[in-house]
């Protein structure tokens, strides 16, 4: 399969910059995965779309303030983008000391391995330990208090490269029940959400569970090898609680739907399943494809934002409604001038 095959044109005046006012009044393009029919329906509309009996899977990782922007110690600017926690530390960590993450930095040439960093009035200290095969440098962190702490002080919204306004409120990056903190991007299908429409949505009979999955910015990274299978897919961290893998399983043991909230959590899921789409228990990390051609074992539905082209999003998506469904879908909305991406509207695909 050819990455092209998912290349699509779109004007840049669709690429939303900032969040729309309210939350749930994000348009939603419904997708019928069997026939590639559409229906134009308004996020708050959600409720009416879900079943009794139905479940609804939910990420919900915290993003960090994880791009700094520091010195070298020998002077000269230096940006830094927290990605992945390395094992020294989670992102609490313990009250002084130090952890290890994964980091890309900005000019990477000028970050080789030994250089010493400082941010802020030297309350958070580095040093570049290695470099990793993809070109990130892994960084160990020294602070005093705990590394939330200083990153909350320190730290600011890393924002997706095609986002060029300014985020006027922090939180609009952030979701509703979001709850651990670990990603460097938000899982933005469930920007959508408030907590209303989550009451509204449980009140009709609707099971909601979480996992985490820690987002990294390899998410907005497009496939550059010429076949889709010769892309390696970056690994994120997830947890699935015992009680989410339960519910799961009791919903289609009942019959019922299993909606995942964004490709992470369908990632999730999907990576957990066994054959007869039950999953287990898990903590650790997936590198999961999902790319058309892949036979779904869990999720019967989901819930997502539109995605760039030749991206492994966009390919996901077209796994579960098919290629020419997608684009379809994709087409009509730009004609209809839906907005993309991260502050974008959303589809629903069942």
């Amino acid at each position: 399969m050819n990455t092209k095959d998912f290349k699509f044109d779109l004007p840049v005046e669709l690429i939303a910059q900032t969040p729309i006012k309210r939350r749930d009044q994000s348009r939603l393009l419904c997708i019928d995965k069997r026939t590639g029919g559409i229906r134009h329906r308004r996020f708050f509309e959600l409720p009416e779309l879900m079943r009794d009996g139905d479940c609804l899977v939910l990420n919900n990782s915290r993003v960090m303030p994880a791009r700094l922007i520091g010195r070298r110690e020998t002077g000269g600017a230096v940006e830094v983008v927290i990605l992945r926690d390395a094992g020294a530390a989670a992102a609490g960590g313990p009250k002084g000391g130090s952890c290890v993450w994964e980091c890309l930095v900005r000019p990477g040439r000028k970050a080789r391995i030994g250089t010493r960093l400082v941010f802020g009035e030297e309350e958070l200290t580095a040093v570049v330990v290695s470099e990793t095969d993809s070109g990130n440098r892994l960084i160990q962190f020294n602070f005093k208090g705990t590394f939330d702490e200083v990153l909350g002080r320190l730290g600011k919204m890393p924002l997706p490269p095609y986002i060029h306004e300014e985020l006027q409120d922090s939180e609009r990056y952030q979701t509703v029940y979001s709850e651990v903190s670990g990603s460097a991007a938000a899982p933005t299908a469930g920007l959508h959400f408030t907590k209303g429409l989550i009451d509204e949505i449980g009140a009709r009979g609707v099971k909601l569970c979480h996992i985490t999955l820690h987002v990294g910015l390899g998410t907005f990274r497009p496939v550059k090898t010429e076949l889709v299978e010769g892309h390696v897919m970056h690994a994120e961290y997830f947890i699935i609680p015992d009680e989410t893998a339960a519910e799961v399983n009791r919903t289609k043991s009942e019959g019922g739907r299993v909606i995942a909230v964004g490709t992470t959590s369908c990632r999730a899921l999907e990576s957990c399943a066994d054959e007869s789409g039950d999953i287990s228990a898990f903590s650790g990390f997936t590198d999961i494809f999902i790319y058309p051609g892949y036979e779904f074992k869990c999720i019967d539905g989901l819930i997502t934002n539109f995605h760039l082209p030749e991206s492994t999003l966009i390919m996901l998506v077209s796994a579960l409604a098919g290629r020419e469904n997608t684009l379809h879908a994709y087409s009509e909305a730009i004609r209809e001038r839906y907005r993309f991406y991260s502050f974008g509207d959303a589809c629903f695909i069942t």
